[in-house]
């Protein structure tokens, strides 16, 4: 399993009030959202009217189509009417294969590893 993430930092020279920003903001998000299969959230310079930073999220078994994914979600924002794209970083992590291996979820919680007997969580409610 493959966690592409990118931080998008985008300027917006007419924003005079954090309604515009918000304007702005909220008009790139659902332009992003309605067309690629990602998570975005402002996540920065949240009082700031003329910047905001932004933090976008895809999920794939291949690493190319994470980066093909943010890739376009870059372009698209760099085709923003109202805004100017002034920073991105990208990164592509790896979760094991399958996403085994991951650690620190919902297995940590319970005191569980994958490869335990009984692991599934649904093993301790079979009997109901």
């Amino acid at each position: 399993m493959f966690v592409g993430v990118a931080r998008l930092v985008i300027s917006i020279p007419g924003a005079q009030s954090l309604k515009d920003k918000r304007r702005v903001v909220k008009s790139l998000k659902d332009r992003i959202r309605a067309k690629m299969p990602v998570s975005i959230a402002e996540v920065g310079e949240l009082e700031r009217y003329q910047v905001a930073t932004l933090g976008v999220a895809v999920v794939s078994n291949d690493s190319r189509r994470c980066s093909e994914v943010l890739s376009a979600v870059t372009r698209m924002a760099r085709g923003a009417r109202d805004a100017v794209l002034a920073d991105v970083g990208t990164e592509i992590m790896t979760l094991g294969e399958g996403g085994k291996g991951v650690r620190g979820g919902i297995e940590q919680a319970l005191g569980r590893l994958d490869d335990e007997p009984g692991s599934s969580w649904n093993d301790e409610n079979d009997d109901e």
